[in-house]
């Protein structure tokens, strides 16, 4: 892989694993519009390791609150965030090994991503129009963890994306859009070093003698330019709603079918 199409793929993941797009989505899509071979759900899973450093850091001050809770006041407020987070992982992880050769394989097909990335964006501007806004992380109880959990499990699918997913879900149970959206960052970490480290071997054995460098420009500039759209989602967050997301995953299917029927771009 030539890195500067590495550190392509980096940017496009960097922007769009926390913002409510889709980055498997955008990761597919890119490399068909460049008539460039499709990296794989392998590379992709490994290059979210830069954006695991991004949210990670992002979150310190809250994981550090939650780890000494956990250690000095384990039925505390912070205690509980942590439990309800591993609660919520719960999910992903189980449907992850469940349907690993349909992710792989079947689910990264391009007309697949039209469906998910219009239907999502439908949904998205209709909980987002309706949310009661009201609650805030320290209401949230292990059902709806759990409910948000299997959200987030249906990311697997390429298009849906994960922090639109548990967004979504979080709304829909009446969380503020900032509170959700933190939500939605703590429960990517664990979800997110798991598939890379799962993953990795993977990428190696694709990429051959090349995988190091590649791996490494694509984590790095993923690093860099997901904190950012970290912190301009959670400011966005405060004061915006999401119909600005709705419409640009519709309008991006809507282009990407056209491409596909036009045989401009051809389908995975």
């Amino acid at each position: 892989m030539e890195l500067w199409f590495a550190a392509l793929l980096g940017v496009v993941q960097g922007l769009t694993e926390f913002l409510p797009v889709s980055s498997t989505a955008h990761l597919t899509i890119v490399p068909a519009l460049l008539g460039v071979r499709d990296p794989g759900a392998a590379y992709t899973a490994v290059i979210q390791l830069g954006t695991l450093v991004a949210v990670v850091w992002y979150l310190r001050t809250d994981l550090a609150r939650m780890t000494t809770g956990l250690a000095r006041e384990p039925r505390g407020p912070d205690a509980r965030l942590a439990l309800l987070v591993a609660l919520g992982t719960a999910p992903i992880g189980i449907a992850g090994l469940a349907l690993e050769p349909l992710v792989d394989g079947a689910l990264r097909s391009l007309w697949v991503i039209v469906g998910t990335l219009a239907g999502v964006g439908v949904l998205m501007w209709l909980i987002d129009r309706r949310a009661s806004l009201r609650r805030d992380l320290d209401s949230l109880r292990p059902s709806d963890a759990l409910l948000i959990g299997c959200a987030q499990a249906l990311a697997l699918v390429p298009g849906v994306s994960r922090s639109g997913a548990t967004i979504l879900c979080a709304l829909w149970l009446g969380l503020r859009r900032d509170a959700a959206a933190r939500l939605s960052f703590l429960l990517s970490i664990p979800a997110i070093a798991a598939a890379g480290v799962f993953k990795l071997p993977d990428a190696v054995r694709a990429l051959g003698p090349e995988a190091a460098p590649a791996l490494l420009v694509g984590a790095l500039v993923a690093a860099l330019t997901g904190y950012a759209a970290i912190a301009w989602l959670m400011h966005h967050l405060r004061a915006r709603s999401l119909g600005g997301f709705a419409a640009y995953r519709v309008l991006v299917a809507l282009l990407l079918a056209a491409l596909l029927a036009s045989g401009v771009v051809r389908a995975a």
